[in-house]
């Protein structure tokens, strides 16, 4: 459960310090500015995951210093990693200074003096970061060094895979168990790792373990990008990673599923959403399964009784017919 303060309660005058006070008290010592105090609004949560947190923020546009004499005050000690959402920021710290937008990450090191300027045109500025204990990080602290403030595009190699498992975790962290949030929380050390690791050329280095981590992580994100295609299996998953299928069945060995079971149910659960789509009632099921990699309606109709105990025209006329009754439900409770 993410844990939440937020300003929205708080008279106006009141917000700017009272949010101040929240980030020098429980987060680290820091100087926050803004040019439009009276104007501030903020919100931030927190989602513990074990050895790790994560924490999601939006807010209005301020500046934010951290001295040597703050960090004598007060230092977690942790790499922090951000997912930009939304706005833009700026940082300088350690002889190097970038700015990101939207989509991009950036490392910074609570130890270190640094100065953070985040800025949205007409809005609030939002992000999602991993905390991360910098007793935990296997990449020396020389190495991390390196890339410091140093904007990391999300939308390539290690760095994609990383942006989309944060915003997943914030999206549906709150429905996690305890046990799977700290299993989150080991994956987001892989993850966070492998994708430094990759932006300083030094993925050799790591621990065998994480490697396989991240690999696995960018098998599953190959086939996401590719339930389409109906030629996606497991050979063609191995030869796109350079492996064999054997290994590629080894890496999945402790998996909940194997390779051909993930890509199958991913099919059918995308196949299930849109049979169950008021919007593309008019879409024959076959074109949904083709649409969705099955070889042809005969296939993924058998594929889909299997998995679910029903045809797919008997879901979808089951799924339809919900879904016009709970609307003439909510039409009569309005009217």
């Amino acid at each position: 459960m993410w844990s939440v303060v937020s300003t929205g309660e708080l008279p106006a005058e009141e917000r700017f310090d009272w949010y101040s006070d929240i980030v020098a008290r429980e987060v680290m010592p820091a100087a926050l500015s803004s040019e439009r105090p009276t104007e501030f609004q903020g919100e931030a949560a927190v989602l513990d995951l074990g050895e790790i947190r994560a924490s999601r923020f939006s807010l209005s546009p301020l500046r934010s210093r951290r001295t040597a004499a703050m960090i004598r005050r007060g230092d977690p000690e942790q790499y922090q990693l951000a997912l930009l959402r939304k706005g833009a920021t700026s940082l300088l710290q350690h002889r190097s200074e970038c700015t990101i937008g939207a989509g991009d990450l950036m490392l910074w090191d609570t130890s270190r003096p640094s100065d953070n300027q985040m800025s949205a045109a007409g809005g609030r500025v939002q992000a999602t970061i991993l905390l991360l204990p910098r007793n935990i990080m296997p990449l020396r602290t020389q190495r991390l060094d390196q890339v410091l403030a140093r904007r990391i595009p999300g939308d390539r190699g290690m760095a994609a895979i990383l942006a989309s498992f944060m915003t997943s975790l914030e999206d549906h962290g709150a429905d996690c168990t305890p046990e799977e949030l700290h299993r989150l929380g080991t994956v987001a050390v892989d993850l966070a790792t492998a994708c430094l690791a990759q932006h300083l050329d030094a993925e050799d280095h790591l621990p065998l373990e994480i490697r396989i981590q991240a690999l696995v992580q960018r098998i599953h994100a190959f086939i996401e990008h590719n339930l389409s295609d109906p030629e996606l299996n497991p050979s063609a998953v191995a030869a796109h990673h350079n492996i064999s299928v054997r290994t590629l069945h080894q890496l999945f060995h402790g998996q909940k599923e194997s390779v051909h079971a993930r890509i199958r149910r991913r099919r059918l659960e995308q196949c299930r959403t849109d049979l169950a789509h008021p919007g593309l009632r008019s879409r024959r099921v076959g074109a949904i399964a083709a649409r969705w990699g099955f070889s042809g309606p005969e296939v993924f109709s058998r594929t889909f009784r299997e998995a679910y105990g029903i045809s797919p025209s008997e879901f979808r006329a089951v799924r339809l017919d919900r879904s016009c009754a709970e609307r003439s439900t909510r039409d009569d409770r309005s009217g």
